[in-house]
């Protein structure tokens, strides 16, 4: 029959043009309105028109309907498809899981047999107090925030000033008299967006500190005054957090991951008082060469991520020493002691002060 044969041949020629689905299925409705429009008039005194296309009024009625529940199946089946084609937006990915951007940043880390993707996903859900957006800090920052670390908190009541810039590398000649916490913050998510950095503007204190290193799974401390290291190493040991503690000067700086929860001796088992005025100057009195936070910083980055992830062996009870003048390096074991005032038999009903930092 006409009507048929017309059909069939323009939805050929249709599949053989390339058109869309739409335009075609738009063709054939075109085509069977006047077919079904000319059988209407041959019921009306014009039969010639009804037998040029051939067949019956309901019988092409019926074609029709069949051929819309085809189209209406075939839209629906397309929609689902395009829904399962869409991509995962970030706020919906599960936890713990990489976009391809993710995948494609931490490559060098997965490649590394001790690390690779269960190594990454540990980094993606750590999270690090750092204290001090200093010397030791700007390092630390700069590549915990590269390596992924998920959560990184920073501390320091400190503004950017122009004497920082010889060795606080995290922060910029423009960022002068800006607080260093936010000028972190803003060097941190401009070199990684897909971490949560979270700066702390203030000084630390015995209220607080307990607190603050409770949300956190690692605390490393860099900062240039032993107040803050006794302080934060009271909150370390009675929260059985860890703490990766590095300290400089001039030429020579140190490292250690203090922990007692976990058998190595807290920093108070190793330095059970500050020393005498004059004996350990700060960088401000002594000087300090620029490049020596950066090392020290980014053994201690190193350190972190080794903990956070469990790959080699870390520096529990161990103390390195690192003298850039001569290039050398030196380790000392160092162990809990069983009278210290914090870790030790003599920590209970003693208590541990701490004033303003």
């Amino acid at each position: 029959m006409l009507g048929l044969i017309l059909l069939i041949g323009l939805a050929g020629l249709g599949y053989w043009r390339g058109w869309a689905r739409s335009r075609l299925w738009g063709a054939l409705a075109v085509l069977w309105v006047v077919i079904v429009a000319a059988h209407l008039l041959a019921g009306l005194g014009m039969p010639a028109l009804g037998r040029v296309f051939g067949g019956s009024l309901l019988a092409w009625v019926a074609l029709g309907m069949i051929g819309g529940l085809v189209w209406a199946y075939a839209a629906l089946l397309a929609r689902l498809r395009g829904r399962a084609a869409e991509p995962v937006q970030a706020s919906a990915r599960p936890a713990g899981t990489f976009s391809e951007a993710e995948l494609d940043r931490y490559a060098r880390h997965i490649m590394l047999r001790e690390l690779g993707g269960p190594g990454q996903k540990k980094l993606k859900s750590a999270k690090v107090l750092v204290v001090g957006a200093g010397g030791l800090g700007s390092p630390v920052l700069l590549y915990l925030a590269a390596a992924g670390v998920g959560t990184i908190g920073v501390v320091d009541d400190d503004v950017v000033s122009n004497s920082n810039l010889q060795r606080q590398v995290i922060h910029r000649d423009a960022d002068i008299g800006i607080p260093k916490v936010f000028s972190a913050e803003a060097a941190m998510r401009a070199l990684n967006p897909h971490i949560d950095v979270r700066p702390y503007n203030r000084r630390l204190n015995a209220g607080d500190a307990a607190a603050l290193v409770g949300e956190y799974d690692l605390v490393i401390d860099g900062t240039d005054n032993f107040e803050t290291r006794y302080l934060l190493n009271a909150a370390c040991v009675a929260a059985g957090k860890p703490l990766l503690s590095g300290a400089i000067t001039q030429w020579e700086g140190q490292l250690s991951l203090y922990d007692p929860a976990r058998g190595a001796p807290c920093y108070a088992c190793v330095f059970p008082e500050a020393p005498a005025p004059g004996l350990a100057p700060s960088c401000a009195e002594a000087g300090v060469i620029g490049a020596l936070p950066g090392v020290i910083g980014t053994m201690m980055a190193g350190e972190a991520v080794k903990d956070i992830t469990g790959a080699g062996r870390g520096l529990r009870g161990r103390l390195l020493i690192h003298d850039m003048l001569w290039g050398e390096s030196r380790e000392i074991a160092v162990k809990r002691r069983a009278d210290c005032v914090v870790c030790g038999a003599r920590a209970e009903g003693a208590g541990a002060s701490g004033g303003d930092i």
